[in-house]
């Protein structure tokens, strides 16, 4: 907890109703004094049950302020940043396949509104600390690396994971417009002086995630599973991602802060690392384990931009915070699960002959 004789943390969140920006303000308003202001279009399904959560978690502290706003909105922008200590800029377009149908829209909101933002803050005059989420599709799809099919995964074949040293290679508009905008924000960091830091980002699971086949594919999984719905497969089923619990995330969030002045302008690969990896087929064959039920799915050709396999290398920002994930796949699962089943009003009851243990030992394989 915050110590109450601390100057208050003024706390703005782009993005603050979606899935991550949700779970920082919910950790703010419950595990520190700090003011929380949330600012979102609300343009995602689901951020309106984010919302009430945080009501809920805020109470009567008056420490909750919600702007219904778009970050390509460069005044409104600017109006929120003006006295904010602390920026996280979470709003975004998120998805590869909505980038290929919609470039303009993609590149509007991760470019201009991430430059908007950058901007804000350098003339507020504050220097407020300045965190992005970029992602791993800055990389592309690493069509040079050579791939080895072992069971019902890829691994590397001459590595185990991706470090920051990895060239950029885009492979998509989203992929692009992210990384444009993570390499906009070193640049204010090393021009300005503005103590921001970029966390590329693997796969993030956990409460209060709405997924779809889009993007936040292992509650979308999970999802479909438990209610019977029937999946697609884009591609083999063989695509391997490291997962990292969203509260694991938002400790690598605190940590970059608690780190400054070191952290400042760095760029950091940030997931579940080597020992959080498990593919596609793999994640049904475990929730069909939790749930006894088969999943039913069919295939379609892969998608434009989807890598074969992406493992987090993260000892980069281990070295510099201390940082390191502590949950692990199966965890992560099961507290998706535990929140579902604890907001039936949100995702509607779960089937009684679906019901899982929340907690059952298994053994993942991990990358060699």
């Amino acid at each position: 907890m915050d110590s109450k004789h601390s100057p208050r943390r003024s706390v703005l969140i782009f993005g603050g109703a979606g899935f991550i920006g949700a779970n920082l303000a919910r950790h703010l308003l419950l595990e520190t004094d700090a003011s929380v202001h949330v600012f979102d279009n609300l343009s995602r399904r689901g951020v309106q049950h984010n919302l009430e959560l945080l009501r809920k978690a805020a109470g009567r502290s008056g420490r909750l302020r919600v702007t219904i706003g778009d970050v390509r909105n460069a005044s409104a922008v600017e109006r929120a940043c003006k006295d904010a200590t602390e920026i996280y800029q979470f709003a975004a377009q998120v998805a590869v396949t909505s980038s290929i149908t919609n470039p303009r829209c993609d590149f509007e909101t991760n470019v201009m509104g991430t430059f908007n933002v950058l901007e804000s803050a350098r003339v507020s005059g504050n220097q407020p600390f300045m965190l992005f989420t970029s992602t791993n599709k800055v990389y592309g799809e690493m069509i040079d690396e050579r791939l080895e099919l072992r069971g019902r995964r890829y691994n590397y074949a001459n590595r185990t994971c991706v470090s920051e040293e990895q060239p950029l290679d885009f492979h998509s508009p989203y992929g692009c417009s992210k990384g444009a905008a993570d390499q906009y924000v070193r640049e204010y960091s090393r021009i300005y002086g503005l103590p921001a830091v970029v966390l590329r980002m693997s796969c993030i699971a956990g409460e209060m995630q709405y997924g779809n086949e889009d993007q936040g594919w292992v509650a979308h999984f999970l999802y479909s599973a438990l209610h019977g719905d029937p999946l697609v497969i884009y591609g083999d089923g063989c695509q391997v991602r490291d997962v990292l619990h969203v509260k694991d995330l938002v400790q690598a969030f605190n940590a970059v802060r608690s780190a400054l002045p070191r952290t400042a302008g760095q760029i950091y690969n940030v997931g579940g690392g080597p020992q959080n990896t498990i593919s596609l087929l793999e994640l049904m064959d475990e929730i069909e384990t939790l749930t006894g039920e088969r999943i039913e799915y069919t295939t379609s050709s892969r998608r434009p931009g989807d890598q074969q396999i992406y493992v987090s290398d993260c000892s980069k920002l281990a070295r510099h915070t201390g940082w390191r994930p502590c949950s692990s796949v199966r965890e992560t699962v099961a507290a998706i699960y535990r929140f579902w089943e604890e907001h039936p009003d949100i995702f509607g009851e779960i089937p009684a002959r679906r019901k899982i243990e929340p907690v059952l030992p298994v053994t993942l394989v991990e990358a060699a």
